[in-house]
């Protein structure tokens, strides 16, 4: 017999079919359903169902919407009818319909929930209301204008707007197309300025069908065949070039951190300080500042005065090589919850959304992101898609209901921040990105050292002062480089400065004048020019000769012979006190503690400020560090049941079906829990029912308050205990009512 509910439906499923059903809706197992009834009446909430569209294909949905037009949620439909409104064969759409329980019922006998009228809304398939008596309408007398206005009406919505419906008059006295197919009865006049087209009239018009045949079939994805490798070398290149951006950025922020605003996030001004330095776009500079708090190189400092600051990490990741540099910024992105493309545009307020900011959190980023590059992972190796928007439109088609409407934005910023990173190029994916994205960590770092160039350990120094490096440095070269010359032009050669200010620099770092010449004779492939030579030479001859030095506290004492005693004492030592003056002295460590010192050594100092007053130096009170604002963290995607835990759901599921299907005696229920009496009756009838090995109904009450029906045969009952022969433990003071089966 056909199942004349979606309870009964389900309760017929094998386990395999529900344990598919609680997989794809896990939301429907949580927490597990007492039975099929409950089960069932999960399945037909608006919330869920709406969850369970959202990655259903637009054939799949346009079957869905066949069903409706058919009245499929209030009575049984046959298959073969869905496929003339179609016009393709439904069978697969309508399983994927079935094994998400939002259609059920043979095919002779489909129906779907009735909650799905609510969530596809009051037009399924673009189509009015149906008007029985105008199936098989002749349309050929019609003209031109009203055949347009029919066509507009009938691609949907089916709704229009017109005046010429305020009033409705004969066809002999119709001036406009609409009054002339109101008078027909072509169109329906709902109020005073709107028309319907009715269902029969569209389909008509659609050849007999409820959807497009563009709805039918997947959208073909052109693509540009490219051999892996050249793939893979491009996107390096750009890998590199991001690289030494964030480097970029990284140094800038660590010189002068930029504030964060009042409501958080990075401001304008600073935003496109930033692209200026690093000679990008604000885009471009937005996707480096949320990669770098994202991957945590930079954080919140979150005192008084808070400020964006490069971190700890930061130190390490500048040491690593690049391949695992670029890995740590994939993965960062790849694991972004954050949608950097909307920085910039406005929110519902009408205010720009800041980078870094909350407002650019969106918690399933890092889900579509990967759905695009799992896109990408389809094709044949090296191949690239000819166009983004072709991508978008397969996308589309895969799942309409999916990502709201940044659905098609999303895509797009998706493939241009990934072909920045590095992760495609040419419209293709590249193998380092194939093994991240099948967390395969080692693979993507060995994919992008091979793809990578190999560093190279010498520059070309040029008779005009500059030093051309034909590629990626050895790290430690490109350290000593930077230390003696500014960066004029990046790209795959980069082309640095030597001036009189880098030199000084790199002397002041601690570089010899014979260590610069060194550099450059061992590393230069071409010949030292004098000039440079000259420079370096006349910059460290007048380096130094003027020179300064730290100092937390200082004495000074007009009598020589006091500062020459306080210098023999022991305390001199003890404070690491100098003479630099006849009459100064200096030490490293704070003046309160170097006058402490001074006076238990019997002398008797006293401590001035800047105008030459005595100041007292004594504390004041005690102090406590400032508390950082706590940090916002995304939260993991929840990750599906395990086979275990769904058949754990599957058994507590059949375990209610059962009980609420077997007849059961003279009940003894246990009001508020148990006690009294009706304890005693319940301990007897389970004892009896353990000796006599009947089957037992119970009620009972788990952990977590929901309350279900069990069929059990008790082994034995003690200890406070109900162990039955399946090694089912049911703690007494949970059991509400109890009752033998009856034969």
């Amino acid at each position: 017999m056909p199942a004349t509910s979606l309870a009964e439906w389900l309760r017929s499923a094998s386990d395999d079919e529900l344990a598919a059903l609680l997989q794809t809706r896990r939301d429907l197992a949580t927490p597990p359903p007492s039975d099929s009834t409950v089960l069932a009446t999960r399945a037909g909430t608006a919330g869920s169902t709406a969850r369970a569209l959202e990655d259903l294909d637009t054939f799949t949905l346009a079957v869905l919407d066949a069903l409706l037009v058919a009245n499929a949620d209030t009575e049984p439909v046959p298959a073969t009818k869905i496929a003339e409104l179609v016009g393709a064969a439904p069978g697969k759409a309508l399983d994927r319909l079935r094994g998400r329980a939002v259609a059920w019922g043979d095919d002779d006998a489909v129906r779907v929930v009735p909650v799905v009228r609510e969530i596809v809304g009051p037009f399924p398939a673009g189509l009015g209301a149906s008007v029985p008596e105008l199936a098989g309408a002749d349309l050929s007398e019609l003209g031109e204008d009203e055949h347009a206005v029919l066509s507009a009406l009938a691609a949907g919505p089916p709704i229009g707007r017109s005046k010429d419906a305020l009033t409705q008059v004969p066809l002999d006295e119709a001036k406009t197309p609409v009054q002339r197919l109101l008078a027909r009865g072509l169109l329906l006049r709902r109020d005073a300025d709107t028309v319907e087209l009715p269902r029969e009239i569209a389909l008509i018009l659609r050849d007999g069908h409820s959807s497009s045949p563009a709805a039918r079939h997947e959208p073909e994805l052109p693509t540009n065949p490219h051999q892996q490798s050249t793939v893979d070398e491009a996107a390096a290149g750009e890998a590199a070039e991001f690289l030494r951006q964030m480097e970029s950025l990284l140094t800038q922020w660590s010189g002068q951190p930029p504030p964060v605003l009042k409501a958080g996030g990075l401001g304008v001004r600073e935003l496109r300080k930033l692209a200026k330095e690093l000679e990008v776009d604000d885009t471009h500079a937005t996707l480096l500042a949320e990669l770098a708090v994202g991957a945590g190189l930079v954080a919140d400092s979150g005192n008084t005065t808070p400020e964006w600051v490069p971190t700890t990490l930061t130190d390490t990741w500048l040491a690593s090589a690049p391949a695992q540099r670029w890995l740590t910024l994939a993965q960062a992105w790849l694991d972004l919850p954050r949608l950097p493309g909307l920085a910039g545009q406005r929110d519902a307020k009408d205010k720009a959304m800041a980078p870094l900011s909350d407002d650019l959190r969106r918690p399933l980023a890092p889900i579509n992101r990967r759905r695009v590059l799992e896109a990408l992972a389809e094709l044949p190796a090296g191949s690239g898609v000819k166009s983004v928007d072709e991508l978008v439109a397969v996308l589309a088609w895969r799942a309409p209901r999916r990502g709201g409407r940044l659905r098609d934005e999303t895509v797009r910023w998706t493939m241009a921040e990934a072909s920045t990173l590095g992760v495609i190029a040419l419209g293709a994916l590249t193998r380092a990105a194939g093994a991240l994205l099948a967390d395969d960590r080692q693979g993507a770092l060995s994919a992008m050292v091979d793809a990578l160039p190999s560093p190279i350990d010498h520059v070309l120094v040029q008779a005009d002062l500059t030093v051309v490096a034909p590629g990626p440095l050895e790290p430690e070269l490109a350290a000593e480089i930077k230390a003696v010359a500014d960066v004029e032009s990046a790209g795959h050669a980069t082309v640095y400065r030597i001036t009189e200010q880098t030199v000084r620099r790199a002397l002041d770092a601690g570089k010899t004048a014979d260590e610069l010449h060194e550099l450059f004779r061992a590393r230069s492939a071409t010949p030292v020019p004098q000039s440079l030579t000259y420079l370096i030479d006349d910059v460290a001859r007048r380096h130094g000769r003027l020179r300064g030095g730290a100092a937390a506290s200082f004495l000074r004492c007009d009598d020589e012979v006091l500062l020459a005693e306080v210098l023999g004492n022991p305390v001199a030592q003890e404070y690491q006190l100098r003479k630099i003056a006849p009459t100064v002295l200096v030490s490293p460590v704070p003046l309160a503690e170097v006058l402490d010192g001074l006076r238990a050594a019997g002398f008797a100092p006293a401590a001035e400020g800047p105008d030459g007053r005595v100041l007292d130096l004594r504390p004041n009170g005690r102090r406590i560090p400032a508390r950082t604002r706590n940090v916002r963290r995304a939260l993991p995607e929840p990750q599906g049941a395990s086979a275990e835990q769904i058949a754990q759901v599957i058994a507590h599921l059949r375990a209610g079906d059962r009980a609420s299907s077997r007849r059961r005696g003279t009940e003894v229920r246990l009001p508020g829990g148990g006690g009294g009496s009706d304890t005693a009756a319940t301990m007897a009838l389970l004892a009896r029912a353990s000796r006599e090995r009947r089957e037992v109904w119970i009620g009972f009450v788990d952990s977590h308050g929901t309350a279900s029906q069990r069929i059990v045969t008790p082994a034995h009952v003690g200890g406070g205990m109900l162990l039955s022969t399946e090694d089912e433990r049911y703690p007494l003071h949970r059991i509400t009512s109890a009752a033998l089966v009856e034969d």
